[in-house]
Formats: structure tokens, sequence, C-alpha cells
């Protein structure tokens, strides 16, 4: 089949919002994000990254609750780090969350199970590659067997590929190198955007062997979109059939999408960090792209 022409590409720039997110324990930045069947999670942090809440969001009534803390009856945890990223998994009837906290060593990533609005935390692991701890930014699961659980993360633009045990609440990753994504010559509404390497990345989107990849420069988010990852080495380069980008005048301060995922009638959603002006703390939010259907 024939790549599309620039004129006839898939292109999303519109999105809707179906909740705002609190500020609960002072914690004002919006981080990781994962989706379910039902439900997005996503985790804000303080200032100092000294503590994190999660708030659930029902992707079909649009209500929000701010999770509980099982552990010490609380609404926070302080085991969560930066918590840049979100992956959730399944297993035996049981429901957890894995976090990327940004930290070097026996606490990069950290795994909560969750009951209704309550969570606890089960498992920390550290993150290796080469022998050394290494911190990742982005992380998404990609599949899992009757062993084993296997994981995509990122740091930047370099990704990398781990496994760990099903039940395992403690040990190392021994990560091998996967991909590096090409941002340069991607294909954004059929142009490429002149400086696309000073827009920051955060956490990722992943779904059918897809990786949906993000990046912001003050008000303007864009999500590249990269295909069979799975077999991908070396240098990537993005699908130019497919591009989404928001260009918010509303929130002129900021707009940066935080992480991706595709659920519930294969929407592609999204939280951000959103700011009218310096000062908003109000705004961050959760959102799908308007008219994708991921396939």
């Amino acid at each position: 089949m024939a790549a599309p022409t620039a004129a006839s590409a898939a292109y999303y720039n519109t999105y809707s919002t179906v909740a705002t997110l609190g500020n609960a324990n002072g914690c004002y930045s919006a981080q990781g994000f994962g989706v379910g069947s039902t439900y997005a999670y996503s985790v804000k942090v303080n200032s100092d990254d000294t503590k994190a809440v999660v708030y659930r969001t029902n992707m079909s009534d649009e209500s929000t609750t701010l999770m509980a803390n099982g552990d010490n009856g609380t609404t926070y945890t302080t085991a969560l780090g930066h918590a840049n990223d979100v992956a959730l998994h399944s297993n035996d009837g049981n429901y957890y969350m894995f976090v990327v906290t940004m930290e070097a060593g026996s606490a990069s990533l950290v795994k909560l199970r969750y009951v209704g609005t309550t969570y606890y935390k089960v498992g920390s692991y550290a993150i290796t590659y080469g022998g050394a701890n290494k911190a990742m930014t982005g992380v998404k699961i990609t599949g899992k067997d009757a062993s084993n659980i296997y994981f995509l993360f990122k740091n930047g633009r370099t990704f990398y590929r781990g496994s760990l045990p099903l039940t395992a609440t403690s040990g190392t990753i021994n990560t091998t190198y996967g991909f590096y994504v090409n941002i340069e010559n991607a294909l954004v509404n059929g142009s490429t955007i002149g400086n696309i390497t000073s827009y920051s990345t955060q956490g990722i989107g992943y779904h059918n062997n897809t990786l949906y990849y993000p990046l912001t420069y003050s008000n303007v988010s864009v999500v590249l979109v990269y295909r069979n990852v799975s077999a991908a080495s070396g240098t990537i380069y993005a699908d130019n059939g497919l591009s989404f980008r928001i260009t918010s005048s509303a929130y002129s301060d900021l707009f940066e999408i935080e992480g991706l995922g595709v659920a519930n009638g294969d929407k592609l959603w999204f939280n951000t960090n959103r700011r009218a002006n310096p000062d908003d703390t109000t705004s961050d939010g959760v959102h799908y792209f308007n008219d994708y259907s991921a396939v």
C-alpha cells in the first residue's frame, strides 16, 4: 500500500475535556497517566516530588475521585518520586499500576495494587542498563505471558526493553537497548517543525504495537506516531500519515501533554498540565482527541 500524501494525511487538532484535576495535598503538577477499560488514572506531584496523589476519572460519566492510600489512611503517597508515567496491569483478578519515579536505584519503578479507589504499595524495583542503575521517564506494558510482564521504557528519545516476573515484589529489571526516535523529520499536518528539538517530552502511549510520543513547547503539544515498535531497532521514523497537534490560546502559558492511552471506543486519551497564566493552578485535566479512532 502506498504511503498517504501530505494532503491526505490524517491530522487531529481538537480535543474534549472530560475532567479537571484538583491539587490535593499541595500536588499541583500533573504527571503520569494510564487508562483502563473504564477509568483513567492521573498522578500529580508537589513541588519537590515528596508527595503524589492519584485521581481516578470515569471515562463515561466524567466523575473524578481522589484515591486513598490504604497503607496509611491518607490521600497521598511518598513512594512515587516524580511519577512521570504509569502503566496499568491486571493479573488473577487484581489490578496494578507501575510508576516510573525518575530515580535511579531500588525504587526506579514502583508497583501499586488498587481496589476501587484505594491503592497499596506492593513492590519496587531497580532498573539497569549495561550493569548501571538507570532512571526512566516513560513506561508502558507491551505484553505478558504465563511467567513475565514485558515493558517498554523511555529516557528522552531512547527506548529500552525489559521484563519482570508476574508476581515479583522486588528485584532488578535488566533492560536492553530498543530503539531511538527520529523527530526532526517527522511531519505534523504535512510539515516538519523547525524547532522541534527544543520541545520537551513526558510520558508515552502504547496500543497495538504503536507508540504515541508527545512533545511540548510552551502552549503547543504535538503527538508523533511510530508503528511496529515491537520489532524496531536503531533509529525509527514517525508515521507521516498520522499526526496530532494542540495549539492552545486559552492556555497560552502552558499546554503540556503528560501521557496518553487508548480506551473507551478507541479514543486517544491524555492528561495535561495547562496554565492560562503563570499563576494558574486549576486547569490540569483529562481529555481525548476528537474524531480519532485508534486501529
